[in-house]
C-alpha cells in the first residue's frame, strides 16, 4: 500500500503536469517549475540542503535549484515522481512518514490554492493520521518556535497538543490539514479558528511560522 507521502507526491506530480510550468504557487514568486525543481534538489542534492536554514549558504542552494529548473519541465516532474535515489536520507521510513508527508501535502496545496476557485479537499484517514502525528512532535514545535505566545493545536477528532510554551496561549483548531497549513505559514488560506486572548491571537497571526 502506498504511504501518505507517496500518495501526495503522485498527486502533486499529476497536478504539475495539469497546470504546467508557469502556474503560480503560494511560495512567493515561484512558479510550478521553481517549486518542482526545489523538491528535486531537496532529495537529490544534500549538499544544497543547509542553505535552506543557513542564510550565508542560501546563494549556493538557489544556484543549484536554478540549475535544476533549466531542465525540461517534464523531466523535472519525472525525476520528482521517481522519488529520491537509494542513498538519499529521504528514503528512510521515519523521514518519509514525518517530513515528506507534510512537505508534499503543503506543496500540493501551494499549487491547488494558488488558483481560484479552490475548496479544501477531504483527507483520507491515513493522511490525516500521518499529518497529526507529524506536527504533534518535534516538527510541530519547530514550526511555531518563533511564536511570541503559547500555541496548542486541537485537530478535529483528536486530542489537543501543546507545541509552544507561553502565557497567554492560543489554541489553533480545525481540520488537521488546515492546521498544518497554518503552522507552515499559510495563514491566508488556512481554514482554522484561533481561540484565546485577542492580543495573543493577533500576535500569533503576525508571527513568521514555518521552517
Amino acid at each position: 500500500m502506498s504511504s501518505p507521502a507517496a500518495a501526495e507526491r503522485a498527486l502533486l506530480c499529476d497536478l504539475f503536469v495539469e497546470v504546467g510550468p508557469e502556474a503560480p504557487t503560494l511560495c512567493g514568486d515561484w512558479t510550478a517549475r521553481d517549486l518542482a525543481a526545489h523538491l528535486v534538489v531537496r532529495e537529490r542534492r544534500p549538499d544544497a540542503g543547509p542553505g535552506v536554514f543557513v542564510s550565508p549558504l542560501a546563494g549556493y542552494t538557489e544556484h543549484v535549484r536554478a540549475g535544476e529548473a533549466e531542465r525540461p519541465f517534464t523531466e523535472i516532474v519525472k525525476r520528482l515522481r521517481q522519488g529520491p535515489p537509494r542513498w538519499s536520507p529521504m528514503r528512510i521510513d521515519v523521514v518519509d512518514r514525518t517530513v515528506n508527508t507534510v512537505e508534499f501535502f503543503v506543496h500540493h496545496e501551494d499549487v491547488r490554492r494558488a488558483r481560484r476557485p479552490w475548496t479544501p479537499r477531504p483527507l483520507d484517514d491515513a493522511l490525516a493520521s500521518a499529518l497529526t502525528a507529524a506536527v504533534s512532535g518535534p516538527m510541530g514545535r519547530a514550526l511555531v518556535r518563533s511564536s511570541p505566545v503559547g500555541v496548542a493545536i486541537e485537530p478535529d477528532g483528536a486530542a489537543g497538543v501543546r507545541l509552544h510554551k507561553g502565557d497567554p496561549a492560543v489554541a489553533v483548531t480545525g481540520p488537521i490539514g488546515e492546521i498544518v497549513l497554518f503552522l507552515y505559514g499559510r495563514a491566508a488560506v488556512a481554514g482554522v479558528d484561533l481561540d484565546g486572548d485577542a492580543d495573543a491571537v493577533a500576535s500569533l497571526r503576525a508571527a513568521e511560522l514555518g521552517l
